[in-house]
């Protein structure tokens, strides 16, 4: 508790007269890219199992959470002794399996439990669409899923994996038919229908579709940097060898995994 005071105490002198420039200038709207760039970098030190980094930005993290919080408390909109009575409040109201009179359960009807509280929660606070406080800052690919899960909720879904699966060959097949016929703005808009539509077959699988592409983008990387060091050992640049000579040592990487 006392080195959680200590960064507050640190913000606060950084937001402060004799304070840092930097952080003087930044108001509660201005460094949200800052903080994506955190997260993300949390996320690529899990994916790596990086333990030293993860404690790291993990920090990064905490760090941002009281800088917001501290601007706002100096922006007279709220403090982060109220952030902090959101989030407890919040936890024990949405495991009434701990702190409330509900009895025991397993572990798949604490999440079913958990997303019948959160609907509630946005029944009481909505007023137009269900979909209208997904945010529209969310990756595209984790905002897809948001809203088809959320129409999921209510009933609007593909009854089982099979027509869901046709779904996914009907958009490509539209998807071959607008490159055909050149049209940018078509070849963009049934690309992303197929996008789309892999993204709701990968629900039913129960795959997470950006942990999918990101072990895909990580899989590419990996066998690149394997392409431009075989290459680079034959004294050969990577711009100046063949698409037959890169693609014989890509299919060597994927063998070597």
């Amino acid at each position: 508790m006392k080195k959680f005071l200590r960064l507050i105490e640190i913000v606060r002198t950084l937001r402060g007269p004799e304070g840092c420039p930097w952080d003087m200038e930044q108001n509660l709207y201005s460094i949200k890219n800052h903080f994506l760039e955190e997260a993300f970098e949390l996320v690529d030190a899990l994916d790596n199992e990086d333990v030293p980094n993860i404690r790291e930005e993990l920090g990064d993290i905490i760090f941002h959470v009281v800088f917001h919080a501290v601007m706002a408390e100096q922006e007279g909109k709220f403090d982060l002794e109220s952030v902090l009575d959101e989030i407890n409040e919040k936890l024990v109201r949405r495991h009434p399996h701990v702190f409330g009179n509900m009895e025991s359960i397993d572990t798949e009807e604490v999440i079913v439990n958990w997303e019948k509280i959160k609907d509630e929660e946005k029944k009481a606070k909505r007023t137009k669409s269900i979909l209208d406080d997904i945010p529209v800052s969310f990756p595209a690919i984790q905002m897809s899923l948001k809203m088809q899960e959320r129409v999921r909720k209510v009933g609007f879904d593909w009854p089982d994996m099979s027509e869901c699966m046709d779904k996914v060959n009907e958009e490509i097949d539209e998807f071959k038919n607008a490159v055909e016929t050149n049209d940018t703005h078509e070849i963009e808009h049934e690309l992303g229908d197929v996008f789309f539509a892999l993204i709701n077959l990968s629900r039913f699988l129960k795959v997470n579709p950006d942990e999918a592409l990101r072990k895909a983008n990580k899989r590419f990387h990996k066998r690149f940097t394997y392409i431009e060091q075989r290459l680079s050992e034959r004294g050969l640049p990577s711009e100046d060898a063949t698409l037959s000579e890169m693609e014989e040592l890509w299919q060597e990487a994927k063998k070597m995994e």
